[in-house]
């Protein structure tokens, strides 16, 4: 008899490492098609490219470089020590002298995922509801600081940052992708038992697991520039920025159990599958003699059985994933982007313009995966190759407005086009080759939009008490999001004070809050839904000193 099923196992090229779980999904003992695997095993592979975001900004871009703008995000029209960054060319209308900032910023994060997956019904802990995953992030120690000598007409700036990225993500339980993962080996044991007909006490019924994953990710910004004051009222600017790019990222799944009902509590993975390679071994060996009698007839062979077939062969891989997942992986790059910029003042007005170029990134790999591999995202960790991670180009607009001196209102606007910047990506197609595509942005509706508000008003001489907002809409897209690194529609708000402790030296001090929307995808093909959200908040500290 020919045991006819169309489970869909991916075959296993990385012979050094055992990094991911292949995996199948049948809930109600119906086969599964090779897509819908592949996407699945997509996901999961994912899981080791989680990244914290420290605050505000774009996909990739921290906007956040000084305690001057967590305590008024408005800053793209000041005039200020922190305008390396917001706003570099309104830098030389400070007037001659020397100036150093220095700040200090910590962050704290949390990522929430909910997600409903039919193949979760088998989860030893399934409670009829969706399963949620927290991340916790933290970045401590945010540093930035801006130096200016401005004589004359001229303005040399400098400025350091952490640009992108900024601290550690953690998933102490996984993520659904993970969990995902091991449901799709428990759903196909279950439906190869069926199909084979093994006894009641072999046939799978559930699993459990542990997972775990950490994901941590720094740019690094180096920006060198010089602002001219064309005239009294008028400046322009051009400056470089190196950036250096340096990620880290984990993951794991351990302790795989799958339940029978000769083990309610669960057997280990590699000894159950013990128990039943027989019997898939002897189920390989029935469709090669059926296709070998179709071959010695000179008749075409049946795609159910080839299908059948191809299956069995895979499902024989998954005997290398007995010990789970382990993964790490380090990247680091370096890439240049040139920055221009103008300032116009006009009465009681100051108006600015900023544009920076995309810089393009390619993040080298240090792994342990050693080969090409059939799973797609696995390649993008690939020993010795690199992958694209550009970050976008922005355009921003300010205006600053000081009815008396002692107020000033501000309004700005970014637009980051992220549809522009490279990030690759893997994709397999139905025969299993793994192509890779560095235009994953190309999914996203459009770029992120900014928009920004606030107002200083100068107490005292000494005393200036702050606030504003910051309105961030991104582009996403049900394709483009996932449970690995995700943002979502935001507001937030800041506020602050500087104190001018003498002449020479203030300090900053600040709050800023980030409040996030929920994003929920349509229900896939397999029947997977996510829902994302996050909190964020941000405590900073700065010294300003004028020589």
């Amino acid at each position: 008899m020919i045991i006819r099923t169309n489970i869909v196992i991916l075959p296993i090229e990385n012979k050094n490492m055992q990094d991911r779980l292949p995996c199948n999904r049948n809930t109600k003992e119906k086969a599964t098609s090779g897509k819908k695997m592949k996407k699945t095993l997509l996901s999961a592979a994912l899981a080791c490219a989680a990244i914290l975001s420290a605050n505000a900004g774009g996909m990739l871009t921290n906007t956040n470089q000084s305690v001057s703008f967590l305590r008024n995000p408005a800053r793209d029209g000041a005039i200020g020590i922190d305008g390396v960054y917001s706003n570099p060319a309104g830098v030389a209308m400070m007037g001659e002298g020397k100036w150093l900032s220095v700040n200090w910023q910590a962050a704290w994060q949390t990522r929430t995922i909910q997600t409903t997956n039919p193949v979760f019904e088998l989860s030893k802990d399934f409670n009829g509801q969706p399963q949620e995953y927290e991340g916790k992030a933290s970045a401590p120690f945010v540093p930035s600081v801006q130096a200016v000598w401005n004589k004359g007409r001229w303005s040399w700036q400098f400025n350091f940052s952490v640009t992108g990225g900024g601290g550690k993500c953690e998933f102490a339980n996984g993520l659904g992708s993970f969990e995902g993962a091991v449901g799709q080996i428990a759903a196909g044991l279950r439906q190869f038992g069926l199909k084979a007909g093994l006894s009641r006490a072999k046939v799978t019924s559930g699993y459990d697991c542990n997972s775990y994953m950490q994901g941590k990710q720094y740019y690094f910004g180096f920006t060198l520039g010089t602002a001219y004051k064309v005239t009294d009222n008028f400046s322009v600017y051009g400056g470089i920025r190196i950036l250096y790019g340096s990620a880290s990222y984990k993951a794991k799944i351990d302790n795989i159990r799958v339940i029978t009902a000769a083990n309610p509590d669960g057997v280990d993975f590699g000894q159950y599958y013990d128990q039943i390679k027989s019997d898939i071994t002897s189920a390989a060996t029935q469709y090669e003699q059926a296709i070998a009698t179709y071959a010695r007839a000179g008749q075409e062979v049946p795609a159910d059985i080839i299908n059948g077939y191809t299956s069995v062969r895979k499902l024989q891989a998954v005997e290398a994933y007995r010990e789970g997942v382990n993964l790490q992986s380090d990247q680091s790059g370096v890439g240049f982007a040139p920055i221009l910029g103008a300032d116009l003042r006009l009465n009681k007005f100051n108006f600015a313009v900023k544009y920076e170029f995309r810089t393009k990134m390619n993040m080298e790999n240090k792994s342990t995966v050693k080969e090409a591999h059939a799973i797609d995202a696995v390649n993008q960790f690939r020993d010795g190759t690199s992958i694209r991670e550009d970050q976008p180009s922005l355009l921003s607009f300010g205006v600053q407005y000081s009815p008396i001196d002692q107020v000033r209102i501000n309004a700005g606007y970014h637009h980051f086009y992220d549809k522009a910047a490279k990030k690759t990506y893997y994709k397999m197609n139905e025969v299993g080759v793994s192509t890779r595509y560095d235009n994953k942005n190309d999914m996203l509706k459009s770029g992120t939009n900014e928009y920004l508000g606030g107002a200083e008003w100068d107490v005292t001489k000494k005393l200036t008490v702050s606030g504003g907002f910051q309105i961030t809409r991104y582009g996403n897209t049900d394709e483009y999001i996932n449970d690995i690194s995700f943002v979502v529609n935001s507001w937030s708000y800041g506020l602050g004070l500087k104190y001018q402790i003498t002449d020479k030296v203030a300090v900053n001090a600040a709050y800023f809050k980030t409040c996030y929307d929920d994003y929920t995808t349509k229900v896939d093909e397999t029947g997977i839904q996510n829902s994302f959200t996050r909190s964020n908040r941000v405590g900073a500290i700065g010294i300003d000193i004028a020589f």
